[in-house]
């Protein structure tokens, strides 16, 4: 392979120092991904998986609500995602 293919293959996209880099919460390695719920990053050894809900909504063919479920969306496990809503009386 010649010097200018080896250095093509090896040419990385032009983006400045840090940005998009991202490094695990827990031990500083580089992350794979980033939690769903608090936005950490989070290495493949860290990684946990938790139910997200994308989304509510009430069907015409059942009275209740129905959510839209991710069952195995990233999560660091540092962060707890609450299983009940919070009262936001402050915002009405």
């Amino acid at each position: 392979m010649s010097g200018s293919a080896a250095m093509a293959r090896q040419r990385q996209p032009d983006k400045p120092s840090g940005e998009g880099d991202l490094d695990c919460w827990t031990c500083e390695r580089t992350a794979v991904g980033a939690c769903r719920f608090c936005g950490r990053g989070t290495c493949r050894d860290h990684t946990r998986q938790h139910p997200f809900v994308i989304d509510v909504f009430r069907g015409t063919r059942h009275d209740g609500l129905r959510a839209l479920v991710v069952e195995d969306a990233l999560h660091c496990g540092v962060c707890k995602p609450r299983s009940e809503p919070v009262d936001l009386p402050e915002l009405e």
